[in-house]
């Protein structure tokens, strides 16, 4: 299956390290994938901010793009971050005329990285190995715009070597919100470390997530507080072949 890939902005200036991971598990599942380099960002900072008129312009770009890639022959959309791949969905209602026909094309193909590998392509056994014990953690988008729960959570599971601990906090936000934790850092840091104090007492050594977001918002707050547990991309994890955890994936 051939596979348009969309890079999400933060992990492309922040952590490349998911980016390689997500495309070398997709083509360890089989799928051709194509990237094209104009993308950019798909306006979802702009949009959750309320500037509609900033976003709009971001967002059609990415969407024409994407679509040319459907008409081209790809027949899915992958996404490593739920916040993005939600964001197609609005994109139908951000915009108009023939752009608005595109992103209904592209929300309809859209899958965020563990949905897509889960429903689309049934596979929840990677050949994955990471060693070590790690909670989960339930972006928001991802999981209350997506409704994605079980997929990432199947997909660890399977992986050789790892522990999966429940978190009781794995579904509260971690407080960074784009925008948010710009305009309240108070309360971000707070939100980061009610659940971070939470997740210590599991004795995990990571916790992981489908969003760059989210991490770097937990790693943050993990690095200042001196804290052992570090922060892992769900594609990193998938992408590892028995790789203790304290290794890079």
């Amino acid at each position: 299956m051939q596979v348009a890939l969309f890079i999400t902005c933060l992990m492309d200036q922040f952590r490349t390290s998911a980016a390689e991971a997500t495309v070398e598990v997709l083509e360890r599942c089989g799928c051709d994938v194509v990237f094209d380099p104009r993308q950019t960002c798909c306006g979802q900072p702009a949009f959750n901010a309320g500037q509609h008129d900033a976003a709009i312009p971001v967002c059609r770009s990415a969407i024409r793009i994407l679509d040319e890639q459907l008409q081209d022959g790809c027949e899915a959309i992958v996404v490593p971050s739920g916040s993005c791949a939600a964001m197609f969905r609005h994109a139908i209602g951000l915009l108009d005329g023939a752009d608005a026909e595109a992103a209904s094309r592209v929300a309809k193909a859209s899958y965020e990285l563990s949905a897509f590998l889960v429903n689309r392509l049934d596979r929840i056994d990677v050949d994955a190995g990471w060693t070590g014990r790690v909670a989960w953690h339930d972006a928001c988008h991802g999981l209350r715009e997506l409704g994605i729960a079980s997929e990432p959570r199947r997909l660890l599971q399977a992986v050789r070597g790892l522990e999966l601990v429940e978190s009781a906090t794995c579904d509260r936000c971690c407080g960074f919100g784009g925008t948010f934790s710009v305009n309240l850092p108070g309360i971000s840091v707070g939100m980061a470390d009610d659940k971070i104090d939470e997740l210590e007492s599991l004795g995990i050594d990571a916790v992981v997530s489908g969003d760059t977001s989210c991490l770097m918002q937990l790693e943050g707050r993990l690095a200042a507080r001196g804290s052992t547990v570090r922060g892992v991309h769900l594609a990193e994890i998938l992408a590892s072949r028995d790789h203790a955890s304290g290794s890079e994936s």
